[in-house]
């Protein structure tokens, strides 16, 4: 598993290295022709006035408020399946939540670029339980009264390719991969009749993806982002699927600086086998974002037809 995503993160950086290399000789190459044909105008005034757009890289960081709603399911490689278990209703877990997302992007060239996006989310929970629920080696009796914690970090690295590169609109492919890091355990808490006791369960699931994306420029100080990614793939003991989307309408504040407003949903499906456990968690958050945007360098060179 390891050697397969090491595999494809070192083949998205030999493609975006040779995005660039190829944008660098067609530049020098091509210099004079476009300099004696009139149908390919470089966007030299539209720079001025768009400083927030086709800049060479690009740092985001904001706040996301998803909605969550999360199926899990823990057992034992001995034939106990465990019991599936809701933890927004059975194990008391907010289906509201907060957390930090940033996100780093170098356009490589016109038509390429590179995406590194990081987001994470640490939730817990106390409830006493109303039914009986078999998690990893114990069984949680009604009315006991247990902790839980479920803490995922998720990192993505995407290469984004331009089929349509304009002036005021660019659409493209995205081919990349969602690493997601869980951590989920579940504890009796001190002070009760029973013993204190404690099982948890912890995964990396590296899932390659694949999707659409457009930017659009909508006017002076509005642009547009929208993406879209799916893939279904088993690799090693982990069997994934992952379905993302996200829209965010952004809002130039001042010269390199900009405020985003959308709305971001991913949905995971995933069953992995440990050494001693099997676990199956399916998870989707959904909800609003907000970000502050600064872009900086070159401005990348459009060109109108």
């Amino acid at each position: 598993m390891k050697k397969i995503f090491s595999l494809l993160i070192i083949s998205l950086f030999w493609f975006s290295a040779h995005a660039q290399n190829t944008a660098e000789i067609s530049a020098e190459t091509t210099l004079p022709v476009l300099q004696n044909d009139n149908s390919y105008e470089l966007q030299n005034s539209d720079a001025e006035d768009l400083p927030w757009h086709g800049r060479r890289f690009k740092v985001t960081a904001g706040a996301f408020f998803p909605v969550n709603n999360t199926q899990i399911q823990v057992g034992t490689n001995n034939g106990n399946h465990g019991t599936e278990i809701d933890l927004e209703d059975d194990l008391g877990f907010s289906k509201s939540s907060s957390s930090f997302m940033g996100t780093f992007e170098w356009r490589i060239s016109r038509r390429s670029r590179l995406g590194l996006e990081f987001f994470a989310l640490n939730r817990n929970s106390s409830k006493t339980l109303e039914k009986e629920i078999d998690f990893g080696e114990h069984t949680y009796e009604i009315n006991t009264r247990v902790s839980a914690v479920f803490d995922v970090q998720i990192a993505r690295i995407a290469y984004g390719y331009a089929f349509l590169s304009k002036p005021k609109y660019e659409a493209g492919l995205l081919i990349g991969a969602h690493v997601l890091f869980a951590d989920l355990s579940m504890r009796v808490d001190a002070n009760q009749a029973v013993l204190e006791y404690k099982d948890s369960f912890n995964f990396t699931a590296p899932l390659p993806d694949i999707g659409i994306w457009g930017e659009f420029v909508l006017g002076k100080r509005f642009g547009l982002y929208v993406n879209a990614n799916y893939l279904a793939v088993q690799i090693d003991n982990i069997d994934g699927r992952i379905v993302s989307y996200n829209l965010a309408l952004s809002y130039n504040v001042h010269k390199n600086f900009s405020l985003t407003a959308g709305y971001t949903g991913l949905n995971f499906k995933v069953d992995t086998v440990r050494e001693r456990l099997n676990g199956y968690l399916k998870w989707g958050y959904n909800g609003p974002t907000i970000n502050a945007v600064y872009a900086f360098g070159n401005h990348v060179k459009f060109y109108k037809h």
